[in-house]
């Protein structure tokens, strides 16, 4: 059904379109109110109840720089993929959001649980995982369909 894998290809545009968004937000808005629970739960969890001193707040809000400039990044090469080449049942499009997303989530999440990050395992990799995964799970047998017409 044609309708059913265009709302997956357009959740999949507009899920990353979110997230280009919520990386941007990571990059320049890391000390704002919006991050107020996420870097309580660092400094309890991570870091052991220890508060950052200045220069350590200094080199977080770097690092939040750099990562979120790279889920921003990431996110717009997904947008771009759905938008030309994964609503034309490329495989080569599947395969690229379905490596690239998995490799970010293993790599990212055994990190997190390594430092005792589970909040951010939980609400931003899980999370993050599930609204990409689902247009995967739901348009695989698109693409298998669109190997046996070649």
């Amino acid at each position: 059904m044609k309708t059913r894998f265009v709302f997956w290809q357009k959740w999949m545009t507009y899920v990353n379109v979110l997230f280009v968004i919520v990386g941007a937000i990571v990059a320049f808005g890391n000390e704002s109110i919006l991050f107020k629970s996420y870097n309580l739960y660092t400094e309890k969890h991570v870091l052991g109840g220890l508060e950052l001193t200045p220069e350590a707040k200094y080199l977080k809000q770097w690092l939040f720089g750099v990562i979120g400039g790279t889920i921003v990044g990431f996110h717009i090469l997904i947008v771009f993929i759905s938008e030309f080449a994964f609503v034309k049942k490329e495989k080569w499009a599947y395969s690229a959001i379905l490596f690239g997303v998995l490799f970010w989530f293993l790599t990212d999440s055994v990190i997190s649980i390594r430092f005792g990050a589970l909040h951010n395992f939980l609400f931003v990799n899980v999370f993050a995982l599930i609204m990409i995964a689902l247009p995967l799970i739901f348009t695989a047998k698109d693409f298998k369909q669109s190997d046996k017409r070649r």
